[in-house]
């Protein structure tokens, strides 16, 4: 009997010591928090729940800049709160700052995500159907005599005319997360380089959140998807005729059979209009009519005009939602913020862009 009564004592006095153990093990839990998500997949630009990432600044709530108000000449550098040629109206709801803080694509977004391998390739060509290079740190150029070639999480450090070409009759190049660069100087155009990613094919090609410098044309082509691309650092040079190399973040010539898309890049063009500068966007009818373009939701900054527009005889140019930045000329280009813009052409829409401190920008007429 008396075994029997130690034994009980014996459990009562374990279960109250794992009583008084749970109490303190719920009380050191209070307002911990759950362990977060796994890591970053591969494809992903920021880590979910890492941090609020900046957000794009809300657009005017009125539009004066839509195409058929009343419309001033080119050419005027405006005051920062008064109506004037390229802007219109005071300032607005949705200031900007900077690219980044504003959304908008720069180092931190752009280039590859992965470790890369040196490859000294030189000056190499690309002849296999579907070939894909990715995580390569090349010390060379690219050109592309192949159909559905992928270019990704690579980078590119040219002494060419070109960073990266596509020949005519091929297709399907896809250029994603990759730095594209050259070595000033050591170029063969009189020591520049002409082209970061040239498309001479008659199809469309894909440039994406790749981080482009010192080309004096970085993206030339006339049909294609630019997006999420940061430009930027464009370096002058005198080409082998002496002249000054005109210099364009984004460069078309018009004569485009397909959609040209240029949508959510941060373009900037720093070069002075002295050493050649032409545009954060440059829409020409070089060689034929520009048409069927698409230029939406980009930071553009630099050159004689931020903006070509394609002229008199362009057709097809939706140009809707960009912010225009005075952080190289006050009026966003040396001479204006966009030139050559054919309001009264077929299937033409200028809506919704504005100054990074919120004002309207209101075209002129084409010339």
């Amino acid at each position: 009997m008396a075994r029997d009564r130690r034994h009980l004592r014996a459990w009562l006095l374990a279960g109250l010591v794992l009583a008084v153990v749970l109490t303190l093990y719920r009380a050191d839990r209070t307002g911990v928090s759950e362990p977060s998500a796994g890591p970053c997949p591969d494809s992903a630009l920021e880590c979910p729940g890492a941090g609020t990432g900046p957000t794009p600044a809300p657009a005017p709530s009125a539009d004066p800049s839509a195409t058929g108000s009343p419309s001033p000449p080119d050419g005027t550098a405006p005051p920062s709160t008064t109506p004037s040629p390229g802007t219109g109206g005071t300032p607005t709801a949705g200031a900007c700052s900077s690219p980044g803080a504003c959304g908008f694509p720069d180092a931190r977004t752009t280039g590859p995500r992965i470790a890369l391998e040196r490859h000294d390739t030189g000056n190499m060509s690309v002849k296999t159907d579907g070939t894909v290079i990715k995580g390569w740190d090349i010390n060379g150029s690219l050109d592309v005599y192949a159909n559905d070639v992928t270019i990704i999480d690579s980078r590119i450090t040219s002494t060419n005319w070109w960073g990266i070409n596509l020949r005519p009759g091929f297709s399907g190049l896809r250029v994603l997360h990759t730095t594209i660069t050259a070595v000033p100087g050591k170029g063969p155009d009189n020591g520049g380089v002409d082209y970061a990613v040239s498309n001479m094919g008659g199809s469309s090609i894909e440039v994406g959140w790749c981080d482009v410098s010192v080309f004096g044309n970085a993206l030339s082509m006339g049909q294609g998807e630019l997006h999420d691309n940061y430009v930027h650092d464009i370096v002058a040079f005198r080409n082998q005729g002496g002249e000054w190399q005109h210099t364009d973040a984004v460069i078309s010539g018009g004569g485009n059979k397909g959609r040209l898309t240029i949508r959510h890049n941060t373009l900037l063009n720093p070069v002075s209009v002295e050493q050649g500068a032409t545009a954060a966007v440059g829409l020409f009818a070089d060689t034929g009519t520009v048409s069927s373009v698409v230029v939406d939701g980009n930071w553009l900054a630099g050159g004689a005009y931020a903006l070509y527009g394609g002229g008199p005889g362009a057709t097809g140019i939706q140009v809707t939602d960009n912010v225009f930045s005075g952080q190289y000329h006050p009026n966003g280009g040396a001479y204006g913020l966009v030139t050559a813009w054919n309001a009264g052409g077929a299937g033409n829409v200028w809506r919704g862009n504005r100054t990074t401190d919120g004002r309207p920008v209101v075209p002129g007429p084409a010339s």
